[in-house]
């Protein structure tokens, strides 16, 4: 290729690296005073220079916070509070939009339209694309209101049984924290819920897998304030 005429640096090397290749050196900012920051310095802690990461790199470096759990336990609530709270961005759950709209498209007289198996391969694989996406756009951590690991879950739940596909796209997810919301709070029917009777089950079933995994999970309980200070303080620390 071409050697270059100029090269801009910071760097005290900069004018031998630009030496070797047969051009004139100039030196940007060597103070570090108009920018203070460096590549070293982003490197050795990324979360405390987000801002100077371009979206492809803060996807990888993004702190993912997972909520799941059984039904009208808080978790949208949740998601929202923690947004707001750490200034970020969160990923609505893709399967309440597609169940709802489905729904809208009703007459009156029709019954409730089922689940098929398809229909959550293509939920599990929206809501894996929609998170990749926002974590390009998040600061520091992503909010996620369910994953498709969850997706895996009501898909046992509907057809007592797993999906291996919808499963192999829950093990692609990238999680670092995930919270549990306990169903010890109020059932909430808002027309569109079904599944007031087995809360238990998909608590303990939720239980059960995040206890075998790999990834740290905390248990969300108490009063809606309680479960806020419990999850604020666990993405705090896990921001530290």
């Amino acid at each position: 290729g071409r050697a270059p005429d100029v090269v801009f640096t910071s760097e005290d090397y900069g004018l031998e690296y630009a030496r070797l290749m047969g051009a004139r050196h100039v030196m940007v900012d060597h103070a570090r005073t108009a920018v203070p920051v460096s590549g070293t310095l982003i490197r050795s802690a990324p979360l405390e220079h987000f801002e100077f990461l371009e979206p492809c790199v803060r996807a990888y470096f993004v702190r993912r916070v997972v909520l799941v759990g059984a039904e009208s336990t808080g978790k949208t609530t949740l998601a929202q509070q923690l947004a707001e709270r750490f200034e970020t961005i969160w990923v609505p759950e893709y399967g309440r939009e597609h169940w709802e709209k489905k729904v809208a498209g009703l007459a009156m007289s029709d019954p409730l339209p089922s689940w098929s198996h398809d229909e959550f391969f293509d939920i599990a694989t929206e809501q894996q694309a929609r998170e990749n996406r926002l974590a390009r756009e998040a600061n520091r951590v992503l909010i996620c209101d369910t994953n498709a690991f969850a997706t895996g879950t009501w898909h046992e739940r509907y057809y007592q049984s797993r999906d291996a596909r919808v499963d192999a796209i829950g093990a692609a997810d990238k999680v670092d924290l995930y919270l549990l919301t306990a169903p010890d709070v109020a059932f909430v029917q808002d027309g569109f819920r079904d599944g007031e009777k087995i809360r238990d089950w998909m608590h303990e079933t939720f239980r059960a897998q995040l206890a075998g995994g790999p990834t740290p999970w905390r248990l969300i309980a108490g009063s809606y304030d309680e479960r806020f200070e419990a999850a604020e303080a666990a993405v705090a620390a896990l921001l530290e």
